[in-house]
């Protein structure tokens, strides 16, 4: 009898082991689909994605496409596709192009919570998943562009009223990297409140304006002609929405002697350019630069994936506050992950 007592006491530890061992207590998986993966910027986000999940006893997946151009649409479209097979708890996208709607249907009709972050899920896809009733997106995460290019003009107008004030017509240039709601936005967010303030002031009122130069992209130069037309206008200041206009900005600065040094620069978001530019003691001056919270973005996305995984509540709008970096301050803001290298 103790012989089969024992035999039969084996049997139910080790049937317990198993069950111990089985599908529900596997670590859940949210996959985070970016729009890249290899640039500096999206390996800070992963840091934050990945800092998130380790807190909440999650694991995580990063993917993203070579590129944010149209050609690698269809590549990141498989990353969705593959995150919904694999059977990811919780997805974390933001796409670089229309074409989801199907995908993301398929994840809401498998329950499966989505946050978009970044610049998200473009607005055609999201209305007609909206107009279908079938939208799975529990949450937004982003920086606020209208509020971080906000911040970039106050600090900015503070840096140049004084020039304003003793000009007649004391020419702002403002080059805007693409047509996308995040190069409008940065563009109005910046040329509003700068705007407000010069207009506030009765020292510099009336005595500037805002030459706006749009490029569709990077490619053939574009920001380089964009410096160029801005030159010709007069332009004495130049606000640069992201950190591809900054480089070639930057780069046609280095290549042109003394031509643009009379000019002072304000950025937007970081890179290793960037920080060199920041941190130089001749020549143009960038006076300063806002930065987007790349970690913090990553972070709060998967964070706000797992609150909804876990009925928690969830935050519908989560917006990342730009920072304001210059000299003084840029290697502390290295150190505090707000200002990225690469």
């Amino acid at each position: 009898m103790k012989k089969i007592l024992s035999i039969l006491l084996a049997v139910l530890m080790l049937a317990s082991f198993f069950v111990g061992c089985g599908p529900s207590d596997q670590q859940k998986t949210v996959a985070v689909i970016a729009k890249g993966e290899s640039h500096a910027f999206w390996q800070s986000v992963k840091a934050g994605a990945e800092a998130a999940a380790e807190k909440y006893g999650y694991a995580v997946t990063f993917r993203g496409p070579a590129s944010e151009s149209a050609k690698d649409l269809p590549s990141q479209m498989e990353m969705v596709q593959t995150a919904i097979s694999n059977n990811a708890n919780a997805i974390v996208l933001a796409t670089i192009g229309t074409g989801f709607v199907d995908k993301l249907t398929t994840a809401y009709d498998n329950g499966t919570p989505v946050v978009q972050f970044d610049s998200g899920i473009w607005a055609d896809d999201v209305k007609a998943l909206n107009d279908a009733n079938k939208n799975p997106i529990k949450a937004s995460v982003a920086t606020s562009n209208l509020k971080a290019a906000g911040v970039a003009a106050e600090n900015f107008f503070n840096a140049i009223k004084e020039e304003i004030a003793a000009s007649d017509k004391y020419v702002v240039g403002v080059i805007q990297h693409d047509e996308t709601q995040t190069g409008i936005d940065r563009a109005k967010g910046f040329i509003d409140t700068f705007k407000e303030l010069a207009d506030a002031d009765e020292t510099t009122k009336g005595k500037y304006e805002i030459a706006h130069e749009v490029k569709p992209g990077d490619a053939d130069n574009a920001y380089k002609s964009a410096l160029e037309a801005l030159y010709e206008k007069g332009a004495a200041a130049i606000f640069m929405s992201n950190e591809g206009v900054v480089k070639q900005v930057y780069d046609a600065i280095g290549a042109a002697d003394k031509k643009y040094d009379n000019i002072k620069f304000c950025g937007f978001d970081a890179g290793t350019k960037q920080i060199e530019w920041m941190k130089a003691t001749t020549g143009a001056k960038l006076v300063g630069s806002v930065a987007q919270d790349s970690f913090q973005i990553g972070y709060n996305a998967v964070e706000q994936a797992i609150f909804a995984l876990e009925g928690k509540e969830v935050t519908a709008d989560v917006a990342i506050a730009g920072a304001w970096w210059d000299a003084t301050n840029v290697d502390q803001m290295i150190k505090d992950n707000l200002v990225y290298e690469g």
